[in-house]
């Protein structure tokens, strides 16, 4: 991504590498900048500066040298400027565009824009959130493919004649990412939480590798040790359904079975044919001392699996290794030589939620014309976020959006709220909840002109 500018003959930097190259002090002024912006980060996790390529991946380290090679470009020394230097001694040789794009990009300072329209491989609309400027329509094909509205990035915007582009080193920041930052900032400038975060081009030059810091430390532990909460049932057991058929003995019929499961203790019977497994509750369902607890209550007790007869067996579903071995001694005890040896298949979460996923797509697909699903889709998103309206949010301090607005403080909120709502349903795939348009929930609570 760093080198996304070289590959444009408009923006070919080859030339002012090679010359930074060959002279030894401006090499090793580039090597303490870049330094700047990612050891604070790499000696904190404890990483070789050669392997933040394998961490990351080649892209995104990249992308970190770039923001300290671009941060480099604007440093002086004394009175001395690389790019100044280049273009002095090695100007005749670039191109007019080459020379216009350096001298602007190392007057253009760094900052945190948020992503207003964009259209796809032709432009977006970048607005400034730590400067007073006004927004900017930039001229851009690679990032415009993949950004969508309310992102935020750190990158430089440069002049380019009359339009405005890009530079070559661009980080999309997360909403962990940017509180990071602005606590950097603030602390780099030593300003109060309740100062207004309004930076200067000079206050941004200075401030450049706060910017790549804060990308890396909310980067890094999520690539590292990334976030896995462990789902476990009531009982403390992880998580990994069993699914055990029992055959029923020869000659055996399902009404001899069944009177047998009636009489078992923790079995309560739904029809003639099945029958949930139920434990006294323990206690409050949440989270566990190490992961997410889930529970199903049913009669004031603790669902803990399902029985069904279904043909010549009885089809068990449990969630855990060790329910499965209960449960099998329990219908043991209970049935006795009426069923065979179970046999169980095992299958976790993430298996699990695949097969749904397919089996759903694959209905979706046999069934419903792709036409009327995106009605039914949108009918039904409409419909949910209408009663949000009214809901209390945890994001608006437990307030619905309708009472929230009511205030200065909660507008803001509510515009975050919609924002971040708008953007993770943009990040879908293709289908009705990428296109779901938010505008008349934004017109509904009176923040329409936020929106545009």
């Amino acid at each position: 991504m760093a080198d996304r500018a070289t590959m444009s003959v408009r923006n070919d930097i080859s030339g002012l590498r090679s010359f930074i190259s060959r002279e030894e002090n401006w090499r090793q002024r580039l090597q303490d900048v870049v330094g700047e912006h990612l050891m604070p980060a790499l000696e904190e996790f404890d990483i070789d500066h050669d392997e933040l390529a394998d961490v990351l991946g080649e892209p995104w380290a990249g992308a970190l040298w770039g923001c300290g090679f671009e941060d480099f470009l604007g440093r002086r020394y004394g009175e001395e400027n690389i790019v100044d230097l280049y273009l002095k001694r090695r100007g005749w040789r670039e191109t007019a565009l080459n020379r216009a794009y350096f001298a602007a990009l190392r007057d253009a300072p760094v900052s945190l824009y948020e992503v207003g329209g964009v259209e796809p491989g032709v432009s977006m609309v970048l607005n400034d959130l730590l400067a007073n400027a006004a927004p900017v329509i930039v001229r851009e094909k690679s990032a415009t493919q993949s950004l969508k509205k309310w992102d935020r990035i750190a990158v430089r915007v440069v002049t380019e004649h009359e339009h405005h582009v890009i530079s070559g080193a661009l980080l999309p920041f997360s909403a962990d990412a940017v509180d990071l930052l602005l606590a950097g900032l603030r602390d780099a400038l030593r300003l109060k939480k309740s100062d207004v975060l309004r930076l200067t081009r000079d206050q941004l030059r200075g401030c450049a590798p706060v910017f790549t810091s804060a990308w890396l430390f909310t980067e890094l532990p999520r690539i590292l040790t990334p976030a896995q909460p462990r789902l476990c049932n009531s009982d403390g057991d992880e998580i990994v359904f069993h699914d055990l058929r029992f055959p029923l003995a020869t000659g055996v019929k399902q009404k001899d079975v069944a009177a047998r499961l009636d009489k078992a203790k923790g079995l309560l019977a739904e029809s003639r044919q099945f029958w949930n497994w139920v434990a006294p509750r323990k206690g409050r369902a949440g989270r566990s001392a190490d992961g997410l607890m889930l529970e199903t209550q049913i009669d004031g007790g603790t669902m803990l699996g399902s029985l069904e007869l279904k043909g010549k067996a009885l089809q068990v579903s449990v969630n855990s290794a060790r329910r499965a071995a209960k449960v099998e001694a329990l219908l043991i005890a209970a049935a006795g030589k009426l069923l065979g040896r179970p046999l169980t298949t095992i299958r976790t979460v993430e298996q699990m939620l695949a097969e749904k996923h397919d089996a759903q797509r694959q209905d979706e697909a046999d069934e419903i014309p792709p036409e009327i699903a995106r009605q039914v889709a949108r009918d039904y998103l409409d419909n949910h976020y209408r009663e949000t309206l009214d809901a209390p949010i945890p994001a608006l301090g437990g307030k619905s959006p309708r009472q929230a607005v009511r205030s200065a403080a909660g507008r803001e909120k509510v515009i975050e709220w919609l924002k971040v709502l708008e953007n993770r349903s943009a990040r879908h795939d293709d289908g009705p909840i990428a296109e779901y348009d938010f505008g008349w929930m934004w017109a509904e609570l009176g923040l329409q002109e936020r929106r545009n």
